[in-house]
């Protein structure tokens, strides 16, 4: 079946888990597969928790997947829950304290997910941080331009360069930089 706003992830075993997205026949999936390409071939995997459409998918360091937001039958969603690969099984965590679609979600240097942009008015979801080792997510500050279909960049001093993307009032050609250590 024909799909789009799925995600792709490669696990550190070299598989490709998809997750989700809209299928051709119009309903978001809670569907994932894998795809091994030593052998071409392709594999269902557990059923995820919910259904999700334009959502992120974030590798986490213990080799697990972080998937949140995105859209529902229902609308914008703020759930998230976790794929392990070892166990092909997926798990619900804590719900994020906004919803999220089309946004970004960056691995930080520290371990935890900097969830930006995406919210529900097409802007500002109200910035957040997921803590993988407690599954907890806090607040932090908003960027300054709300945004979606932005671009979220890790930079090698540990910044994030969230660039473009648009808002309610149109495209955006701006930019502005994260700095997790002083949470702005």
């Amino acid at each position: 079946m024909a799909c789009a706003k799925h995600t792709a992830t490669l696990l550190p075993d070299g598989r490709v888990l998809v997750a989700g997205g809209n299928s051709s026949r119009g309903p978001q999936l809670a569907s994932a597969e894998l795809y091994d390409p030593g052998t071409g071939s392709w594999t269902a995997t557990g059923k995820m928790v919910g259904d999700h459409a334009g959502h992120t998918a974030t590798l986490l360091p213990d080799g697990r997947v972080l998937v949140l937001g995105g859209s529902s039958g229902s609308g914008p969603e703020a759930t998230a829950e976790l794929y392990d690969p070892i166990t092909g099984s997926w798990a619900a965590t804590a719900n994020m304290n906004g919803e999220h679609q089309r946004g970004t979600a960056t691995l930080l240097d520290d371990g935890s997910v900097l969830v930006a942009g995406g919210g529900s008015s097409g802007g500002s979801g109200g910035e957040e941080l997921y803590d993988p080792g407690t599954g907890s997510w806090t607040a932090t500050a908003s960027m300054l331009d709300g945004r979606c279909c932005h671009t979220a960049t890790l930079l090698d001093d540990g910044t994030v360069l969230m660039a473009g993307g648009s808002s309610p009032r149109g495209m955006l050609a701006t930019a502005e930089l994260y700095e997790p250590g002083n949470g702005n």
